[in-house]
């Protein structure tokens, strides 16, 4: 019992303090080398498309600064929804004892939310959902902006509810299990992790899913004064 014991109490950074993770191993790796990678390959992915939002040959009228910006957005959702939130969702019960590049990026997250490293019921659910919905349609998005398809804003409206819709749940579910997944007022792992993070997918896709409102209600009038001119 003693041994069995003695196994359990794996050190480790996670709140609750009590936490226990029988097969976690530290990571080997600095946080700033996996925050630069992040980071990296996001502003690479956004300029990226930038470029290609800017300089493509249109039919229609040049994307503006905003159009462009919100193009962006897309495709850096569908990276990080797509690959670091589909590798969570399919490798979430290893993560804690892998030491794989993003499992370790996930150990690193967790000290912002312990509930990436239990293999937490709703954080599973939601990752899942996230990564295999909102990842490939924010690429379909772009591609929908970029090739003007007509569902453009449909398609914006439906990730960005989405996107808003699990977030509101993810900070909720935590604050009624008193943020006891982090270290409270941590500058890094909880305002800057767990906080700042987290609320670019709500104020974000408040904006846009406004943005989009606004152009299918206009289409929506256009349409419904041609009916009546033609009646």
């Amino acid at each position: 019992m003693g041994l069995e014991a003695k196994h359990l109490a794996v050190p480790h950074p996670y709140w609750p303090r009590n936490l226990e993770l029988q097969h976690y191993i530290p990571n080997d790796r600095p946080m700033w080398q996996i925050l630069t990678f992040l980071f990296s390959v996001s502003g690479l992915l956004l300029i990226v498309t930038w470029l290609i939002a800017r300089w493509q040959n249109r039919t229609a009228a040049p994307f503006g600064t905003w159009r462009s910006l919100a193009i962006c957005w897309f495709a850096v959702c569908g990276f990080i929804h797509g690959v670091i939130e589909g590798w969570f969702s399919l490798y979430h019960k290893e993560i804690a004892g892998d030491q794989s590049f993003l499992s370790q990026l996930w150990k690193e997250y967790a000290k912002g939310d312990s509930r990436y490293v239990i293999s937490d019921n709703f954080t599973v659910c939601v990752e899942t959902i996230t990564a295999f919905a909102w990842g490939p349609l924010s690429i379909w998005t772009v591609l929908a902006f970029l090739s003007d398809q007509p569902h453009r804003f449909v398609l914006q409206l439906i990730v960005s509810l989405g996107q808003l819709y699990g977030d509101v749940l993810y900070f909720s579910t935590e604050y009624l299990e008193g943020f006891s997944h982090s270290e409270i007022g941590h500058p890094i792992y909880f305002w800057f992790y767990f906080v700042f993070m987290n609320a670019l997918w709500i104020i974000i896709p408040s904006i846009l899913i406004l943005d989009a409102w606004k152009h299918l209600s206009t289409c929506q009038k256009i349409t419904d004064a041609g009916k009546f001119k033609k009646h």
